[in-house]
């Protein structure tokens, strides 16, 4: 069963929900996509795709 976005519906990647669990908190069960996730941490979406990279360069396992 595929995830969707909390707020826009919007089909959810792997990293939209790790990066949900990063930021946000790693025991949630429903999750925002990175648009939706950007506005409310009120950055620019690019910014969340850098830190997701990074994330995965560092080994984080909530990311592929």
């Amino acid at each position: 069963m595929s995830q969707k976005c909390m707020q826009c519906e919007r089909e959810l990647t792997f990293n939209e929900i790790g990066a949900h669990k990063k930021f946000i908190n790693r025991g949630s069960r429903s999750f925002l996509c990175r648009i939706c996730l950007a506005k409310k941490l009120d950055v620019p979406p690019e910014l969340i795709d850098e830190k997701i990279e990074y994330f995965k360069l560092q080994g984080c396992t909530l990311f592929v």
